[in-house]
């Protein structure tokens, strides 16, 4: 079962000792959920203005790529625009601080990916039950392979209503390997390659990737699994924040209206314990290497 630490944390910039930091890392490697209760991303006056799920248009997330300032999933104004990019860079800056701060470790490794404002309440979307976020998965993007890194995310929720967000956390990753793997094939030879060609994949999408995206979809369509698997409830309270390997904890987000997020990609070879890496555990449990 995935377990969830709590952190006395309350500044995004807080100084941590070696203690602290060794506590934290331990526990994120191994699939916990890094939890801070007084860790709040504060919002400006203005900014109240983006707290409305039309800031979205027909988009779930709002995204930004911070090396190049570009938003999407948005038709506000332009002045709203400008509010909106400007809430998100700091929310991505605030982020890097904490894990500056807190897991030293990983600052010559982390690569920076989009940072994401959910002003949409997930309960109400309707969506194909592959998009569904409230079926239990690990994260693995169709679009964009990661090879040998894993994906780590920090999140906030800024609900204005106190309204938590609400988890199923489930079981561990080397569980969820064991009970999917055995029925996925191979890569198909040069389909890979083709979907590079093609421009439907960023770069080459590794047997690793491929053996993610089938752990993804099956745990996603079997609602036998979704039911039935050992699995906690957690509420992310309004003005909590939360860190996790998304594409190693089991999770599926079941409520909520108001959230950042920043996503994060990290070398296996930067992990403490890089045996830990779902990368390595399906590299053991198929016999073979997947980059």
């Amino acid at each position: 079962m995935t377990n969830v630490v709590s952190l006395p944390i309350a500044i995004w910039d807080h100084p941590c000792s070696a203690a602290d930091q060794q506590h934290a890392l331990d526990a994120l490697e191994h699939g916990s959920v890094l939890f801070f209760p007084q860790l709040r991303f504060s919002m400006e006056e203005l900014e109240g203005r983006l707290l409305s799920p039309t800031i979205a248009a027909k988009s779930k997330n709002v995204s930004l790529d911070c090396s190049s300032g570009t938003l999407r999933g948005s038709s506000a104004d332009e002045a709203e625009l400008r509010l909106l990019r400007t809430m998100m860079q700091r929310f991505a800056a605030s982020s890097g601080a904490l894990l500056s701060h807190l897991l030293p470790r990983y600052k010559a490794g982390l690569v920076q990916g989009r940072t994401s404002f959910r002003p949409v309440e997930i309960a109400k979307r309707s969506t194909s039950w592959r998009k569904d976020d409230t079926r239990l998965h690990v994260d693995s993007f169709p679009s964009s392979p990661v090879r040998d890194k894993r994906i780590l995310r920090v999140f906030s929720n800024v609900n204005p209503h106190g309204q938590s967000r609400t988890w199923r956390l489930g079981e561990s990753f080397e569980s969820v390997a064991r009970r999917y793997l055995p029925s996925a094939r191979r890569p198909v030879w040069g389909v890979r390659q083709l979907l590079r060609l093609l421009g439907i994949t960023k770069g080459r999408r590794s047997a690793y990737d491929h053996f993610m995206l089938h752990m993804h979809d099956r745990m996603k369509a079997d609602l036998d699994y979704q039911s039935k698997v050992d699995q906690i409830v957690f509420e992310f309270h309004a003005g909590s924040t939360w860190i996790a390997f998304t594409d190693q904890v089991s999770h599926a987000a079941m409520r909520g209206q108001y959230a950042l997020e920043q996503t994060y990609y990290l070398p296996v070879t930067c992990m403490l314990d890089p045996s830990q890496a779902p990368l390595r555990i399906l590299q053991r449990l198929a016999g073979r290497e997947l980059i």
